[in-house]
């Protein structure tokens, strides 16, 4: 008989300390307890999600130190060693993040917070990959027994959320980082997932963030801890509490669908705790956001458009717009989404070609390559300017 794949919800406190500890306690303790996880001597990689150095600590960008601490606690409690490692995007200095976040206190209080880019690289072989061969990553990612996802609840600019399977993308080199956007984020993710098989996913819904995340959303004060032994269900669930059913997270569907790692029918997951109904709330998605004070141009998104590349375009033309270049939108044609005729009566130098979808007329328009591309890449593509440079952003993908 199917053992169904178990996630729990529990009702937490937005900013006490202790109230946080004890509901990741109970969150966990829901779903079978520290202790079946994790076994004396077990080298624990806690990881948090470290994108990049937020507004504020409590903006929802960042996992906070509160919900690590506690995770580390309940792993100590059962005789593993744990350790946070992590690395920021491609391009952050992820000790900056750390100095910014607080956790910078946690290493004054004994507890290890290792920034990956800074420790020895290794290469370990994926088998059966739907996009990778290997992973580039760091000793202490292969070195340790259990990996212990702890992601923030956030919307995401170019895969609609992001939540534990995507979390692990902090894992890997920047390089591969970058290049997951030229050959496809989403089988990416999976292929790390399916790879690293994290244990346990504790997930961070105390301060969510909504709208233009992954950095720049609307903070939510969701009051939430999830946690499951199936990262699938886990994002599954989460999704669905934010208002996504899990087949319109493209990561969420084929890892369920495709690959396989988890259960993404919520019908099949069981809930302990609080229910969906109690606490599940709307997100703004990063598509909804409106961006006022944009000169003419026409977005065209076929039928096959992907949410990917659609949220892409929308997430880059607000980078423009704080850059101050949104200007160089006048008089733009944007095609997302795979089509068959080229567009006759446009001047081709006003024409702006999105993703691998459009690939077939890349000798005929302005071609920005990838699946989705990122950000600065359509920047540059729509506005011609080569040396585009954003406060935060990079050329690799943001968690």
């Amino acid at each position: 008989m199917r053992i169904m794949s178990k996630v729990s919800i529990v009702k937490t406190d937005c900013y006490d300390e202790a109230i946080i500890a004890a509901d990741v306690r109970k969150a966990v303790e829901l779903i079978g307890g520290m202790a079946s996880v994790v076994k004396p001597g077990d080298k624990v990689l806690v990881k948090p999600n470290f994108a990049a150095v937020p507004l504020d600590r409590l903006s929802g960008a960042i996992t906070r130190w509160e919900v690590c601490k506690a995770v580390m606690d309940l792993v100590r409690e059962v005789g593993g060693e744990p350790f946070i490692a992590e690395s920021s995007a491609a391009g952050v200095d992820t000790e900056k993040v750390i100095e910014a976040c607080g956790y910078d206190q946690l290493r004054e209080q004994g507890y290890e917070v290792i920034d990956l880019k800074r420790a020895e690289k290794t290469v370990i072989p994926v088998k059966n990959g739907l996009l990778l061969k290997e992973l580039n990553t760091w000793k202490p990612v292969v070195e340790a027994d259990v990996i212990i996802s702890v992601p923030v609840m956030k919307t995401h600019d170019q895969t609609e959320v992001t939540l534990g399977m995507k979390n692990i993308k902090g894992l890997i080199g920047d390089t591969q980082k970058k290049w997951f956007h030229t050959a496809g984020v989403q089988e990416g993710v999976v292929d790390l997932n399916a790879t690293l098989k994290p244990k346990l996913t504790v997930m961070d819904g105390t301060i969510a963030q909504e709208g233009y995340g992954p950095l720049f959303g609307d903070r939510v004060e969701m009051g939430v801890i999830l946690a499951s032994t199936d990262v699938v269900a886990c994002d599954a669930v989460g999704g669905k509490l934010m208002g996504y059913e899990p087949e319109e997270v493209g990561i969420t569907r084929i890892a369920g669908k495709i690959a396989k790692i988890g259960e993404l029918d919520i019908s099949k997951i069981e809930i302990a705790g609080n229910t969906i109904e109690e606490t599940a709330r709307v997100f703004k998605r990063s598509s909804q956001v409106e961006i006022p004070g944009l000169p003419d141009f026409k977005l065209i998104l076929t039928e096959g458009a992907c949410t990917g590349c659609r949220n892409t375009v929308i997430s880059a033309i607000m980078d423009m717009k704080n850059d101050g270049i949104e200007h160089t939108l006048a008089g733009k044609t944007i095609l997302v989404g795979p089509f068959d005729q080229f567009p006759e009566d446009v001047d081709p130098k006003d024409i702006v070609l999105i993703g691998k979808c459009t690939m077939k007329f890349r000798d005929r328009a302005t071609f920005v390559p990838g699946c989705p591309p990122n950000n600065i890449f359509v920047e540059r593509g729509i506005s011609g300017i080569e040396d585009v440079k954003r406060r935060y952003s990079t050329e690799g993908d943001v968690d």
